[in-house]
């Protein structure tokens, strides 16, 4: 897992160039929700990490910022959940709170972006 905030993992790579690729609608909203989710959710696991008001602060601003997206219900179910586990989470529920995410993303925005969740999990599990 990254040791400083400037270093990302493969699976926000993989995310990134997913909402490079999609166009305009509740796709590319979709995969965007997903990598800020999972940004915020990796951001527990660094070396030092943040101070619990500025995690605190980050997942409030996930919340606001994912109010205005469109994407599938599924999705923002999934979503939904996990902000609210994040809010109250330490690094050892990152691999759970980003597993749940895996299938909703599989079902809405793909196959490719489900394995890019499935690899941010695998790198929460640390292997």
């Amino acid at each position: 897992m990254p040791s400083t905030i400037g270093e990302w993992d493969p699976s926000s790579g993989v995310l990134v160039g997913l909402l490079a690729q999609a166009a305009r609608g509740p796709r590319r909203e979709g995969i965007f929700a997903l990598w800020l989710t999972v940004r915020v959710a990796q951001d527990l696991l660094l070396d030092p990490p943040f101070p619990e008001r500025a995690h605190r602060r980050r997942v409030t601003a996930l919340e606001h910022r994912l109010t205005s997206l469109t994407m599938a219900a599924p999705l923002r179910r999934a979503v939904a959940s996990a902000i609210t586990q994040l809010g109250l989470a330490d690094a050892a529920a990152v691999p759970v709170i980003l597993s749940q995410l895996v299938a909703p993303a599989r079902d809405t925005l793909g196959a490719e972006a489900a394995e890019a969740v499935a690899l941010a999990v695998r790198a929460a599990r640390g292997g």
